[in-house]
């Protein structure tokens, strides 16, 4: 009896552990649980839900092959918890801006693996202008000036403008209002938080020069037509991806490779057209090139500059 006893006070203890392991499993929302979890930084949780839920009803019954049973969309409210939700595998892709991607890089917790052609456009780059009136002709003459950028995570209005800044020896300084005026020696920044915003600064002399991306420069909604003849642009930056789809850091191979191989092929796929069509403007996902590694890694090394040197 007492061998009897002992043998189950065992078993139980090993059947303990065991759904102690696979909750812990669970809870972690590990590859080996069959999920697929799609996730977004987000403002807007419902809208933004609705954008990517046809995505994920298109990817999970054509990946059965490598496990997956089902998906989950898990946002998160800025980049610093999208980046601990990729580090705990709580998410298994995202969708970003290069400039954000280049963050998620950096911190290790994701790597990008295809373009995301938005809208049929695969690449852009930023704009510097000023008002056509500006004694300002190029971005050497922004030293003791002031600029807008739009937010401080935005690839096209902070991350390229600012870092080509950098690279071109100019120190910045954060301003703490549109009036505010830098030292001589240096350009002054501040965040207009919206595109028609730093427009409406710099043709209303608020700033003295604003930065957008050449797909704002030609949208009315984030550029008045009323605006274009009294402003004028003064340079721009290199070309980058519009935007990356990435998977998290350690995602099984399997799993990643057959994801990738539905997302290039969605595109031909009249099943999934209109999935593509509400994840922002999706025309189609391809490749990434050889000059692509080299601009993202470039606009990484900025990015990290801007955060050791500025931020």
């Amino acid at each position: 009896m007492g061998r009897f006893l002992r043998t189950f006070a065992c078993l139980l203890f090993l059947f303990a552990a065991s759904v102690s392991v696979a909750s812990a499993q669970s809870a972690r929302g590990d590859p080996d649980d069959g999920v697929l979890v799609l996730g977004r930084i987000s403002d807007n949780p419902k809208a933004h839900y609705e954008q990517l839920k046809p995505l994920l009803d298109y990817l999970v019954p054509r990946m059965a092959g490598v496990g997956i049973r089902s998906g989950r969309i898990l946002m998160a409210r800025d980049l610093q918890q999208m980046s601990s939700y990729l580090r705990r595998g709580r998410v298994d892709l995202i969708n970003e801006t290069a400039g954000n991607a280049s963050v998620l890089e950096d911190r290790g917790v994701a790597h990008s693996f295809l373009i995301t052609e938005r809208d049929g456009v695969l690449r852009y780059h930023s704009l510097f202008f000023v008002r056509r009136d500006s004694p300002i002709h190029s971005l050497s003459d922004l030293r003791g000036h002031s600029v807008a950028f739009q937010s401080p995570y935005s690839t096209s209005a902070y991350y390229l403008p600012g870092s080509q800044l950098l690279a071109a020896g100019e120190s910045l300084e954060p301003l703490l209002s549109p009036t505010d005026k830098p030292a001589p020696d240096r350009v002054g920044y501040i965040y207009a938080r919206t595109e028609l915003n730093v427009t409406t600064w710099v043709h209303k002399r608020l700033v003295d020069a604003g930065v957008l991306s050449n797909l704002d420069w030609i949208d009315p909604n984030r550029v008045p037509r009323a605006f274009l003849p009294d402003l004028r642009i003064i340079g721009r930056s290199d070309d980058v991806p519009r935007a990356m789809m990435l998977a998290r850091s350690g995602m099984d191979p399997q799993v990643e490779s057959r994801l990738r191989e539905l997302l290039i092929e969605a595109t031909n796929d009249p099943a999934a057209a209109e999935a593509l069509r509400k994840f922002l403007g999706t025309t189609r996902f391809v490749p990434i090139e050889e000059s692509d590694r080299v601009a993202l890694r470039r606009l990484a090394q900025g990015v990290q500059r801007l955060r050791r040197e500025v931020e």
